[in-house]
């Protein structure tokens, strides 16, 4: 029988993704270090996220940036899910650290995701999403919380 860790290597390299395809991803920072307690600090996050989109890689559908991780709900536009994360991850990366004046690696390997299909009720999604900060206790109401988005509050 494989490890949890063997199995978890297995899994990503053999991860499958297609654009057209929505997916919960989360990412971890290194450590799990609560380095995103404020707008501010959470600002490279979520330009990172808008590049992606600017681009074309991804669509995002709704985010939030967690002290310590993130979760985003995306449509995959082009590529593959992994490139599209490396991409994400590398440029937050390199605005994190220059805010920071760190150098190195910031985010765990890997990621987690969770492909939809079809049946599952996106606003649902998006409501556990950006209900996190309340279920975590950081703040009474999403409003109060300053690092999240979701494409419905423009609609």
């Amino acid at each position: 029988m494989q490890t949890p860790a063997r199995r978890r290597h297995f899994l990503r390299t053999n991860r499958y993704s297609e654009p057209g395809r929505i997916y919960m991803v989360t990412v971890v920072v290194t450590d799990r270090q609560p380095v995103f307690k404020d707008w501010p600090s959470g600002h490279p996050v979520v330009q990172a996220l808008r590049q992606t989109e600017e681009e074309g890689t991804a669509r995002s559908l709704c985010w939030v940036v967690m002290p310590d991780h993130i979760h985003w709900l995306m449509e995959l536009q082009r590529g593959d899910l992994s490139s599209a994360v490396a991409r994400f991850k590398s440029r937050s990366t390199l605005g994190i650290n220059r805010r920071m004046g760190r150098s190195g690696q910031f985010w765990q390997k890997g990621f987690h995701e969770h492909a939809l299909r079809e049946e599952e009720d996106l606003r649902s999604h998006s409501r556990y999403i950006v209900m996190n900060p309340v279920r975590a206790g950081l703040v009474a109401s999403v409003r109060q919380y300053p690092l999240w988005d979701a494409i419905w509050l423009n609609s």
